[in-house]
Formats: C-alpha cells, structure tokens, sequence
C-alpha cells in the first residue's frame, strides 16, 4: 500500500499534500481518484488523447502544430520501414507564452501521445525550474542535471522560466546548466525529449545567448493569450467541474471584469479565471451561510453578488 502511494507521488497523480495522510488511510477518496485515473491512462489511446487535446478551449495553432509532428513522426517510420531516406526526428521543443496558457497542460498530453506512439517509453513530464539545476559550487551544477535527466529519462524534461538559466553574474552556474542540459540532450536523444517554456520575448533573447541552443530546438510553439470569450468557456468549465453554474447575470459581470483586465494588463490566461470562480465560491459560501433556508438551486448557482469585487487581484 505505501509503495502504491508513493509511486503514485512519484508520477504526479497525489499532491505531496496529500501524501502522508494517505500513507495511513487507506480509504482516502483522493487515492480512490488518483488509482481510477492511474487505470484510465494505462488504457489511453492515441483517439482518446488527441480527444482531450481538442476539447481544450483555444489553442488552435498548438493543436495544429501537434497535428503536424505526429504526422511527421508516423511517416518517418513508415518510410524507415521502406528502407527510404528519413528525417531526423528531433522532438526538443520551446514553449513561448504568458503563464496560464495552457503549456504545462500540453507538455503532459504531448507526452502521453509520444509514449503511445513508441516514441517515448513511459510518457511522464518532470517539470523543473532554475533552483532545480543550478547548482551552488563547482561541479554541483553538473550532478543535479543529471539528477534531474535521470529523474525524465522515457518522458519529457519541462523547464519553466528556462530564460533565467541564462540570467545571473559571472559566478553564476546558469551557464554549466545549460550547457550540462546540451550533453544531456545528445548522450539521451532517443530517451528524453527536453522542452523549454517562458515568456516569448524573453525565450527568444535566451535562445540566442546560445549559438548552438536554437538548432537543437527545430519546434517553437506559441501559446496566445485567452480571448475574453474563451475565458468565459474556460470558466464554466471550471465551476462545472466543481459542480457549478453561473446565471446570466453573473456571466455578464464576469465578461466586464476580463475586458477591463483585457484592456489594462493582457491578462488573458487561466490561472485569472481559476483565482476568480474560486473566490466567487467563497463569496457565494459567505452570502448563502446568512440565509436561514437553502435550497439545492442557491448552492447550485454563483451570482453576479459573487462574481463582483474579482477585479481586485
């Protein structure tokens, strides 16, 4: 039981939060969730990912582009097949968006689609940050690349705010990593693909810091930001998933709400839209907790009320 649980840490599926308390209670619901959603992915398929993939709201030009690189990737071994000239097949990749665009999301469904085509061998995403990498003294560096490679190795190795590896002063280790990651990438190049995501403007003055680092990485992909009416479906989304619904009215002041955030900051991502439905359910949970009667209906639906005043983030 403990093994399970751990492994299940392991690979993403129970939060560290939630891991000790499960270690000692075996009929936690979230285990109960995280084994039936275990089963379902040992059970994908490619159908039934590239569903998921285009069920996203938004996203068309990723969508096309993941289209195009497993069509690549099929008739590159059809023709291998054949005895025919191929491609090289590099699959290292830089993600370019605002936060919240729905690039963590794809690297994993991505990653899921590579395992299913025998491209990758366990499909899984370890997702890492400067801290992660960049060591402390001479030689550090080096060991907690590896660390973290071996950690991917059959997956995909995702390094938000890559940019950062490039920033810092002459003592900075940031260069060995990225030059740690680069050895990496070819001693593994059939095991591990490596994606790096950040801000567009930043990941482009990044990538040239490195001569040698742009070559390696042949697939950009750029994540927009949410329209405002993509948001509003992103939003629903998520009060239905937790068993909500939203009147018209509310629906109203939660599209003035993104046009001013629109308008001022460009704000157009997810991670916007989750702060608010989450906070328009405390606010619902406030007002209906000074009701003396409660019907299904009052805890079914958030209210313009509750949507109000999530213009101040």
């Amino acid at each position: 039981m403990d093994n399970e649980i751990l492994n299940l840490y392991r690979v993403g599926k129970v939060s560290l939060n939630h891991t000790f308390d499960q270690l000692f209670n075996s009929d936690s619901k979230e285990l109960s969730k995280a084994r039936s959603n275990k089963k379902i992915e040992d059970n994908d398929s490619i159908d039934l990912i590239l569903s998921e993939l285009h069920n996203l709201v938004g996203l068309r030009n990723v969508k096309e582009l993941i289209d195009e690189i497993m069509a690549f990737v099929e008739i590159q071994g059809k023709r291998k097949k054949e005895n025919l000239l191929t491609e090289p097949v590099v699959l290292h990749m830089v993600f370019k968006g605002n936060p919240g665009t729905g690039k963590t999301t794809v690297a994993r469904i991505i990653g899921r689609l590579f395992k299913e085509m025998g491209v990758l061998e366990k499909g899984h995403l370890i997702e890492i940050e400067r801290a992660d990498i960049v060591g402390e003294y001479i030689g550090h560096t080096a060991l907690k690349v590896r660390q973290q490679v071996k950690k991917a190795l059959g997956g995909i190795l995702f390094i938000d705010e890559a940019y950062s590896l490039a920033r810092g002063g002459e003592k900075d280790f940031g260069k060995e990593a990225i030059d740690a990651l680069v050895k990496s990438m070819e001693d593994n190049k059939d095991n591990l693909i490596l994606i790096l995501a950040g801000y567009d403007y930043e990941m482009e003055d990044f990538l040239r810091t490195n001569p040698g680092l742009k070559s390696r990485f042949p697939i950009h992909v750029d994540f927009k930001d949410y329209s405002v009416e993509e948001l509003i479906e992103i939003g629903l989304i998520m009060a239905k998933n937790r068993e909500y619904k939203l009147t018209n009215t509310a629906v109203n002041k939660l599209k003035q709400i993104l046009v001013k955030y629109n308008d001022s900051y460009n704000s157009g991502n997810a991670r916007l839209m989750r702060n608010i439905i989450e906070k328009s359910i405390r606010k619902q949970a406030l007002r209906l907790k000074r009701q003396k009667y409660i019907s299904k209906d009052d805890l079914l639906y958030l209210k313009a009320v509750d949507i109000e005043g999530n213009d101040k983030y």
